[in-house]
């Protein structure tokens, strides 16, 4: 099976090369980090247990923060390894972990490099955010004796059908899997489904809803509204958004300044990726609105000294800080079929959440919601525009929309609690 998976790799490597090689070239993605893919891996604390968690990309990291601090303070005598796939993943782990923690990017799943990989980190248990469930890694780790278990799993409504196609090749995959840690019920039979013991599956509910902040103030927002130079305006923040929205926001926005009492609404626009920060800017400038980039200000500790009606979030790791300082919060990548961005922070945060129909990657979040009237899901720009007018208008059920949102997501906080009990019994056994 191993030297199947190997041709099957190498194949898809050298085919997906091209696309690797623009990348690097026009967006400076996959340029660091090559050694460690190939299992070259450095602990900080060799001696002592490891356990070795893996969060694919930037949204993963964030929902690892919880049980990350917690493995922390509960087991201090293992070291904690972070790896992720992506730049932007990798990025959000350094800046969170870079001095504490090994973090690394996530080897590629050739046996030789996994058993390198293995023989570096020597973990005692791993640790797979919400799915990342790799061939070979699951193979030789089984073989090792090492458990490895999925925390915050979830198999989307996009996901479960391609891996139906191969139910037959990956069931063996995921009945070596020592635990699932499922978000929903739903999700938790997906697993079973595609060859998970039943025993094995066990429901927590989302890592998402214990990181979002329900309480006190966000670090950083009080610079964050100087440098912005908000002094009693409204503010709209569209953020984590994908192709195809930010035109849409630009257009609602224009059309909301001409309403009477939001002639001096302001926009903050964030979108997901990095690579578009740029071809954002660029629609901003084609749609004639003065705006400033973040970056800038970010770089220099400086404030704007004037008020431009768009503000370009182009940095990472500061979107919790533009939702802390807006009145009203449109998150991104749902208006058109890209799954969603995570509305639990906003929601969280108290502040009106609006999202489009596609959200198949929070689903269980997006039902909890609407079922409570805490969020506002919006089927296209009219509706956008009438229901974000709606929410700066109306005072009363802006507030009303705000505060269920807040409750929504601390009534189903708890799975890190859940989470680290699953754990400490596996680490017994």
């Amino acid at each position: 099976m191993t030297i199947l998976l190997n041709i099957i790799y190498l194949v898809a490597l050298i085919l997906y090369s091209p696309k690797i090689l623009y990348r690097m070239a026009a967006h400076q993605r996959y340029r660091g980090g090559w050694s460690q893919r190939m299992g070259k891996i450095t602990r900080l604390r060799p001696d002592s247990p490891c356990i070795w968690v893996h969060a694919v990309s930037m949204g993963e990291v964030n929902a690892a923060r919880t049980v990350i601090d917690r493995l922390g303070r509960e087991l201090p005598a293992y070291e904690i390894v972070l790896s992720s796939t992506t730049d932007t993943g990798y990025t959000r782990a350094f800046e969170l972990y870079g001095r504490q923690l090994c973090v690394f990017y996530f080897p590629f799943d050739f046996s030789w490099v996994i058993k390198r990989s293995l023989n570096r980190l020597k973990p005692s248990l791993i640790l797979l955010m919400e799915l990342e469930v790799w061939p070979n890694l699951t193979l030789l780790s089984s073989r090792r004796g090492i458990p490895i278990v999925v925390v915050n799993g979830r198999l989307s409504d996009k996901s479960f059908p391609r891996y139906q196609k191969f139910r037959a090749f990956i069931k063996p995959v995921f009945r070596r899997l020592s635990l699932v840690l499922a978000q929903t019920q739903q999700y938790a039979q997906r697993f079973i489904d595609l060859g998970c013991s039943p025993e094995k599956v066990v429901v927590t509910s989302s890592l998402k809803y214990d990181g979002a902040q329900t309480s006190g103030t966000v670090a950083g927002a009080d610079r964050l509204r100087a440098q912005l130079n908000l002094t009693g305006e409204p503010l709209w923040t569209a953020g984590g958004t994908g192709p195809g929205e930010e035109k849409i926001v630009l257009d609602v926005f224009a059309r909301l300044r001409k309403q009477a009492g939001l002639e001096n609404l302001r926009l903050a626009l964030v979108p997901r990726k990095p690579e578009r920060f740029d071809e954002v800017a660029a629609l901003i400038q084609q749609a004639g609105l003065a705006f400033a980039r973040f970056s800038r200000l970010k770089a220099d500790d400086s404030a704007l000294p004037d008020k431009p009606a768009v503000i370009l979030g182009d940095t990472m790791g500061d979107l919790k800080k533009f939702y802390a300082v807006s009145d009203v919060v449109f998150v991104g990548r749902s208006l058109t079929p890209m799954g969603g961005s995570d509305m639990m922070e906003p929601a969280g945060l108290g502040k009106c959440t609006l999202f489009g129909p596609h959200t198949f990657n929070f689903r269980q979040a997006v039902e909890a919601l609407l079922s409570e009237n805490a969020a506002i899901e919006v089927a296209d720009e009219n509706a956008l525009y009438a229901q974000t007018l709606r929410c700066f208008i109306d005072k009363d059920f802006a507030a009303a929309l705000a505060e269920k949102g807040r409750q929504v997501i601390r009534s189903n906080q708890g799975a890190t609690d859940k989470t680290m009990r699953a754990i400490r019994d596996l680490l017994r056994t």
